[in-house]
């Protein structure tokens, strides 16, 4: 790996590693992976705690610059490599993009989560139905908030794919994927399949 060969650290199957692999893949940006969470392994062990203390995934070194957080590396890899595109040089339509993307970590990915724990990672017979319905009522009562802003917009901040897409977009997948009754949302339905 050269010295400035981005790295990324985390699994492959995890949402917040997946919005930094669709990031790189919009900007076409070559980066190296390397396994770490789960059932790898590795996020507990000290030299990744140097990295990142939270012990969480992702976490990416671009040169001798070490960041986790998987929207803020999003929004960092956007300025470097996607300023005017995937980052908006208009100040109001990159905070708009920013609002979105902090939107979806504090508001959407909160009530889905628990949803997705309950349903995928917890064992038939250990599931709390009930927490698991309230989750999905407010996660429905989320999105509906997304379709509406999306109604008459092809992307989340208007016209052009931007770095609010991606975090929400992967939110969005995660959401259809379940096994679940989801009420319609046409808007919402049309922008995760374009």
């Amino acid at each position: 790996m050269s010295s400035r060969e981005l790295r990324i650290w985390g699994r492959s199957n995890s949402i917040n590693v997946q919005k930094v692999l669709w990031c790189c893949g919009e900007l076409d940006v070559p980066y190296e992976r390397v396994d770490v969470g789960g059932p790898f392994g590795g996020n507990r062990e000290p030299e990744y705690l140097r990295l990142n203390p939270n012990g969480l995934v992702p976490t990416i070194s671009d040169g001798d610059f070490v960041l986790w957080e998987s929207n803020a590396i999003v929004r960092y890899l956007a300025a470097r490599h996607g300023m005017g595109t995937l980052c908006p040089e208009d100040l109001a339509r990159r905070a708009d993009a920013d609002r979105w993307m902090d939107w979806q970590m504090s508001t959407l990915w909160a009530n889905l989560r628990p949803v997705f724990i309950g349903l995928v990672r917890t064992p038939p017979q250990n599931r709390d139905r009930a927490s698991i319905a309230a989750a999905i009522g407010k996660t429905a009562e989320n999105l509906a908030v997304l379709d509406a802003h999306l109604a008459g917009r092809d992307y989340v901040v208007g016209t052009a794919f931007t770095m609010a897409d991606i975090p929400v977009g992967a939110t969005a997948y995660r959401w259809f994927s379940l096994d679940i009754e989801r009420p319609p949302m046409r808007s919402l339905e049309a922008w995760s399949i374009s």
